[in-house]
């Protein structure tokens, strides 16, 4: 389905199995939805759609993302690669430093790629339900993060370079055997929710009221 305009295309759920070439033809495209296709390969030619804002391709069975949408620089609104078999981004995509949401949640990831804390312009970051054990300290790059969802995964703890976005507002850390918390987080200024429900293995630090204390909601 195309809008009036022809610059916005959704070809959510067709069966399509392979994306049609006809596709990557269409230059003036400003967002794409690919989204449940069953795709477990997407065309190089993708990034030749420098004009896209937004990208749908959740729920398909991709191993693996096209370098070239790092070609993508005016990828700006959404990224959304959720419920794929991802393991590893390619380097390419820290070139999307203008992106402020990207979903690469229900994949395979043991560790945050490298290529999302180059993405600086981030605002919202979900990486749930994968396999990750810790977070880099190179995340404290994305300076205008609000909201880090990283629920069910198995992180131990938080680095304490989070306790440095100053734009931070909200944790979900709900599902993982979190044993610490960095006392950073009393440095968060905007920090409004902390969700560390379902989490077994936190003997919650006596600071967390403090940070109750200045109006943040700490969930237990």
């Amino acid at each position: 389905m195309t809008d009036a305009s022809g610059l916005h295309l959704s070809l959510w759920k067709q069966a399509l199995g392979t994306v049609p070439d006809e596709v990557w033809d269409r230059k003036d495209l400003r967002s794409l939805v690919l989204a449940d296709n069953d795709l477990a390969d997407v065309s190089e030619r993708i990034g030749e759609l420098r004009d896209l804002r937004m990208l749908d391709l959740g729920h398909n069975r991709l191993r693996r993302i096209p370098g070239s949408i790092g070609n993508i620089e005016g990828l700006t609104d959404f990224l959304y690669l959720h419920d794929n078999e991802l393991t590893e981004l390619p380097p390419s995509l820290k070139r999307l430093d203008r992106l402020r949401y990207l979903n690469i949640s229900e994949n395979a990831f043991e560790v945050l790629p490298e290529a999302v804390t180059g993405m600086v312009a981030l605002i919202e970051l979900r990486v749930t339900d994968n396999r990750l054990t810790s977070l880099p300290p190179s995340i404290s790059r994305l300076s205008r993060l609000r909201e880090l969802h990283v629920r069910n995964n198995r992180l131990t703890t938080l680095p304490d370079v989070v306790g440095s976005l100053p734009e931070l507002r909200q944790i979900d850390l709900r599902g993982n055997p979190v044993v610490s918390l960095p006392g950073s987080l009393l440095a968060l200024p905007r920090l409004e929710k902390l969700d560390l429900r379902w989490v077994t293995t936190l003997s919650p630090p006596k600071w967390l009221t403090e940070l109750e204390d200045r109006g943040c909601a700490v969930y237990l």
